[in-house]
């Protein structure tokens, strides 16, 4: 004789946490790709160490192109985990602390 499996139902959104949980979830994803990559972890702490810094100074520091790291601070600077002042010809980067305090916040939360 066999046994039945139990069909056990799937929770509703709002046992799940509702909307607001699938909004931190989304926040937390797109935050969480503009991290997904080592060079960019590293900008980060960089950034969040020193202050702020240009990106030839970034550059110098990081076994990486200039071009490459120009690229990965405009990654950050999307998802709005890095601003850059513009003082022609240079920019220079610094992290936004509030949305960095928003990331720590969403990831203590899982």
């Amino acid at each position: 004789m066999t046994h039945p499996i139990p069909i056990v139902p799937r929770p509703s959104r709002r046992a799940r946490g509702g909307a607001a949980a699938e909004v931190r979830d989304r926040e937390l994803a797109r935050l969480a790709k503009a991290i997904a990559h080592p060079a960019r972890v590293a900008i980060v702490r960089m950034l969040a160490e020193s202050g702020e810094c240009l990106c030839g100074g970034i550059a110098d520091r990081l076994p990486l192109a200039q071009s490459t790291v120009s690229q990965h601070l405009k990654v950050l600077k999307n998802a709005g985990l890095v601003r850059g002042d513009v003082d022609p010809p240079r920019v220079c980067y610094c992290i936004d602390p509030a949305t960095l305090g928003r990331l720590k916040t969403l990831i203590a939360g899982l």
